[in-house]
């Protein structure tokens, strides 16, 4: 997975963890729903992805 990513994207993923562990230091509950947030935006991205991947027949 982490070669998929390539360097910019391992960059962002720390960046994004770095900054749910900031803001989880002065407010546990805001980072847990900032987490709970970015988790569901992203399978959210995955499933559309797929429908289109799908629906172009490379899937």
């Amino acid at each position: 997975m982490l070669g998929k990513l390539g360097v910019t994207g391992i960059v962002g993923v720390l960046l994004l963890l770095v900054g749910i562990g900031l803001v989880a230091w002065h407010q546990p509950i805001v980072a847990l729903g900032i987490a709970l947030a970015f988790v569901g935006v992203g399978l959210v991205a995955k499933g559309l992805i797929s429908n289109v991947m799908s629906a172009f027949g490379f899937a």
